[in-house]
């Protein structure tokens, strides 16, 4: 009969004692579908609603839109950047062949709980900061 030495037998009783969510990841597995990305559903605020999805977001501003089409992935401290389009509209009829403008944007910001701070930038000029909590109706006053 083999015995096993000390430490072989003390790295079975530390992992028989470890919660498994501390082994998953450091094995290169995810304990979940993006465990740290933004909420999906609707976060609402001042002129903005963001509606987030597994696969990205849908953004209406009141005159304007906007797209991300990848996870709105987290870093540690529950931050964010993602690239999107930004869309203006206009008040008034949309002709039949009038070209959608859609420019490249960013999506940065931080989320604490169900409260999420978003800046959107094209380039280098500042559409604007919202402020927006998960759940909430937004105030949109669409140009019309």
């Amino acid at each position: 009969m083999q015995t096993a030495s000390l430490p072989a037998t003390l790295l079975v009783i530390v992992m028989a004692f470890t919660p498994i969510n501390v082994w998953l990841p450091a094995a290169g597995m995810p304990l979940g579908k993006q465990a740290n990305a933004v909420a999906t559903g609707s976060w609402g605020g001042e002129h903005i609603i963001l509606e987030v999805s597994e696969k990205g977001a849908e953004v209406e501003f009141d005159c304007a839109r906007g797209q991300v089409s990848q996870p709105m992935a987290l870093n540690q401290k529950g931050d964010f950047d993602v690239s999107g389009t930004f869309s203006p509209e206009h008040g008034g009829p949309v002709l039949r062949d009038e070209p959608a403008a859609s420019n490249p944007a960013r999506y940065s910001g931080h989320v604490a709980g169900n409260t999420m701070t978003l800046t959107v930038t094209q380039g280098k000029e500042d559409i604007g900061t919202f402020t927006l909590t998960r759940g909430q109706r937004p105030t949109l006053r669409k140009c019309r």
